[in-house]
């Protein structure tokens, strides 16, 4: 089956880069320049999945979420710039399902890619072929699907970036163990696209807010000043 992506972006060397990127591993590529165009082109051709700039002339990619969630609800991965924190958090608040910043690894993109199409098949009752009893991780009150990318906390549903999945889950793959920034950044980013401190932490500011919002308690990701941060299990 090739998933259909519309990629939008005002930097030609992005959207031809990660085009052929996207093209390589079997997916059909549209891209449009602005968000007028994307929306018209949308409109016209429904992808399974898309991937917007924030920062674009005409139309900008909060605008063009907006406008799209009217209709659709496909996985759309948001870009912004490392700066643009507000805008990460409108574009989550308006409908996209992941965001991903600029500078970027491509093989971090086409992870995000598959990983979200693979939550819309699995949400839509396709066989993806896993065994769940295979791919899921409970620690005390958390549970991690790995086939669904799925995160729940004392049984709800915690909506999560894929980058926030990732960084829980190391956390929580050895409760006490400590993490050090670089080895999340590893998980979470790859080797191959510098990502700072601040980044992490950021994520991290923003997981234990998401949980908090379910539990008022929740005190399972603990900081370890000048090295990196733990998970606690709540059955310790």
């Amino acid at each position: 089956m090739t998933h259909k992506i519309a990629l939008v972006d005002d930097d030609q060397n992005i959207t031809t880069s990660v085009s052929m990127a996207l093209k390589a591993e079997g997916f059909s590529v549209t891209t449009y320049n602005d968000g007028v165009e994307g929306l018209e082109g949308i409109n016209s051709n429904q992808p399974d999945l898309a991937v917007l700039d924030v920062k674009m002339p005409q139309m900008d990619g909060i605008e063009l979420i907006q406008e799209l969630r009217k209709n659709y609800s496909f996985p759309i991965i948001f870009l912004t710039s490392k700066d643009d924190e507000i805008d990460e958090i409108v574009g989550l608040r308006m409908g996209a399902d992941d965001y991903i910043t600029k500078p970027f690894s491509q093989r971090l993109l086409v992870e995000r890619i598959r990983v979200l199409l693979r939550r819309k098949m699995v949400a839509e009752g396709v066989d993806v072929g896993q065994d769940q009893d295979i791919n899921v991780m409970k620690r005390g009150d958390l549970e991690l699907n790995d086939a669904e990318h799925t995160c729940k906390w004392q049984g709800q549903a915690v909506n999560i970036t894929v980058s926030e999945y990732l960084l829980i889950k190391t956390l929580a793959e050895r409760p006490g163990h400590v993490k050090t920034r670089d080895q999340l950044i590893d998980k979470a980013y790859g080797n191959s696209v510098y990502v700072d401190d601040r980044t992490i932490d950021s994520h991290i500011k923003r997981l234990r807010k998401k949980f908090k919002d379910y539990d008022k308690d929740f005190n399972n990701i603990e900081t370890v000043y000048g090295v990196g941060y733990k998970y606690k299990d709540t059955a310790e």
